[in-house]
């Protein structure tokens, strides 16, 4: 039997420091292991060899700083993850390994209108056939990330008010996932799961603050503080888009005046382009055109810009993150709205704060949340459960 303090419980303790710190971070040479968890090279040493001969991790040569290193990652068979997202006209999900691989990845067209359990069942449809496709072991299932497109509350797991999947409020939509697949599923918001995505693979990485704005049919912010996502107590931590911009601005969904939204969002900004440009006008069309050069739609996506850029600028006096990563439909005009996003930041913000910031698209398009919802179901699984080989399996009806 362990006990507390016991050379075995001090053991135990130190192998799953570094199954998490390699979980986390998908792969890391053996001084990187040694930097993050705080154990000595030895000890790092030892653990390595203890998990590659147990079949936990895998070893392969690589290089760092130019000399001979050994790369440690989670065996490619160990576990399985799964992405879901859910957007306003989407549904997308992802199959990984926890080696941080990519294995399968689709993505399908969604009814707004249709009802939560006509989509979970869509999702249910969708996540099997991967499996089918990648011949995974659903033994090996560790975890569902699922992300939604609106508020969830912390305690109960309910979806608050949504404009996106409006049939969807006061859903729980693990509760409904994790009835389906029978394995846990761990939810957040788009936004959050955006940030998590970037963070792991793409123009966020190696960055331990930083603040993924998604812009599309709202607005919303994902904010990285030390390396995790910041929810705060209620879950609400991130809504960018109801900062007020104007007292006397047009009355916003939440129900203020003036909120950054109606701003930026596409519903509202949408309907200024479309007596010139027809009614069937998409941002995906805005963004195209202006990059064409057409002056409405040029004028448009700068002003946005900036009132994004005003958004920015708070939290850099708040939070004061060092990277800030534009996502949604929005990011790619590139320099159209990220330069007028800069020059709002670099005049409402706090000189320091402004010099800090650095103001990037995000790496990854329309995968950003899938894959953060993989790099959450990563994040959320136990540790022990890779070490004592009791992955959770799926229930009978998941086929």
């Amino acid at each position: 039997m362990e006990t507390p303090g016991s050379q075995s419980s001090l053991h135990r303790a130190n192998l799953e420091r570094v199954v998490r710190a390699v979980r986390l971070a998908g792969s890391l040479t053996q001084a990187e292991i040694a930097r993050t968890t705080g154990l000595s090279a030895a000890t790092v040493s030892n653990i390595v060899r203890e998990l590659k001969d147990g079949g936990t991790v895998e070893v392969t040569p690589t290089s760092a700083g130019g000399r001979r290193a050994r790369s440690v990652s989670l065996s490619g068979d160990a576990g399985i993850v799964i992405g879901v997202d859910f957007g306003h006209t989407h549904l997308r999900v992802a199959i990984g390994n926890l080696a941080h691989q990519v294995l399968a990845e689709e993505s399908e067209p969604l009814d707004v209108d249709a009802s939560a359990a006509q989509g979970f069942d869509r999702a249910e449809e969708l996540v099997s056939r991967l499996i089918v496709v990648t011949g995974v072991d659903r033994s090996k299932i560790a975890g569902v990330g699922l992300g939604v497109p609106g508020p969830i509350d912390v305690e109960s797991g309910t979806l608050g008010s949504t404009a996106i999947l409006p049939g969807w409020t006061g859903t729980r939509p693990a509760e409904e996932l994790r009835g389906r697949l029978g394995v846990p599923v761990h939810v957040d918001n788009d936004a959050n799961l955006g940030a998590l995505g970037e963070l792991v693979w793409g123009a966020g990485k190696g960055v331990r603050d930083l603040a993924y704005i998604k812009v599309s049919s709202g607005v919303g912010a994902g904010l990285v503080i030390d390396g995790k996502i910041y929810r705060g107590p209620g879950g609400t931590a991130g809504e960018i888009g109801h900062i007020t911009l104007d007292e006397s601005g047009p009355v916003c969904r939440c129900g203020n005046r003036g909120c950054l939204e109606t701003f930026a969002a596409a519903r509202y900004v949408l309907p200024l382009l479309q007596p010139s440009h027809g009614p069937d006008l998409t941002m995906e069309d805005v963004v195209r055109l202006a990059r064409d050069g057409d002056p409405g739609c040029r004028r448009v996506i700068a002003d946005v810009g900036r009132h994004i850029g005003s958004g920015v600028a708070n939290l850099c006096n708040l939070l004061n993150p060092s990277r800030v990563v534009l996502g949604g439909d929005l990011a790619e005009a590139g320099e159209l709205v990220l330069g007028p996003i800069r020059e709002s930041v670099g005049r409402y913000a706090i000189p320091s704060a402004a010099r800090q910031l650095s103001v990037l698209p995000g790496a990854l398009g329309g995968r950003a949340e899938v894959l953060g919802a993989l790099a959450l179901a990563l994040s959320e699984m136990g540790d022990s459960t890779l070490l004592d080989g009791t992955l959770p399996s799926a229930a009978p009806a998941f086929t």
